[in-house]
């Protein structure tokens, strides 16, 4: 089982699309898929009791109290984990304890990239990360075309010395479908695959697939 965590101390920063995407996305592929909710705001929990029956199946964990952080259905091949907000300390050290990829979204706003450069800083103390045994991947989210704020975000990359795996725009689709338990990746129109294609360098880095996706 491979275990990704999305995580960032910023809240509002898009980590439950984050990892609804990603896990609809590799189960309408056809992997065994879990999805972790440790952040007490249950957005991941809540989302999934909206999936319909026919689509393709995400199996439900609660991971809110740390009794639970661990367990996982058996014979699952990805476990994506919803990190809650503000994360840190050894709450922080557990969830990433449990991770081989730490995936870390942030807006292209000031406060996203002022508390982005702190939580990648304070998970560096972390022996697992202090020793490299864990993939980190930036993902820049909510980008609007164009926008001023896209140069912020593009210097910030340049100065931590780590472009973003991929470049996500900011598109009304994820918040419409999310309130119906869906993502993008439940939908085969052709509208939706410009948005699909977005995510595929950030596919081919957490799995090993050569097929084509989309």
């Amino acid at each position: 089982m491979k275990t990704i965590l999305v995580a960032n101390q910023k809240g509002g920063c898009g980590k439950t699309i984050t990892a609804i995407s990603l896990a609809s996305a590799l189960a309408k592929k056809g992997y065994k898929v879990a999805l972790a909710d440790a952040d007490n705001q249950k957005s991941a929990l809540q989302w999934l009791k909206q999936r319909p029956k026919d689509s393709a199946e995400i199996q439900s964990v609660d991971w809110r109290h740390e009794k639970s952080i661990g367990d996982a259905p058996k014979n699952t091949e990805y476990l994506i984990i919803d990190a809650p907000g503000a994360l840190s300390g050894e709450h922080a050290a557990q969830l990433i304890s449990e991770a081989h990829t730490l995936i870390t979204p942030l807006q292209p706003s000031f406060f996203d990239i002022d508390s982005t450069r702190r939580f990648l800083k304070h998970i560096q103390d972390i022996k697992r990360i202090r020793k490299g045994k864990i993939q980190i991947l930036l993902l820049a989210n909510r980008v609007k075309p164009n926008a001023a704020s896209s140069k912020d975000i593009q210097d910030f990359f340049a100065k931590i010395e780590q472009e973003p795996i991929a470049w996500i725009s900011e598109r009304s689709a994820y918040s419409q479908l999310a309130m119906h338990g869906l993502s993008i990746f439940d939908k085969t129109q052709k509208n939706y695959l410009s948005i699909q294609t977005q995510w595929q360098p950030l596919l081919n880095a957490i799995i090993d697939d050569p097929s084509d996706w989309f």
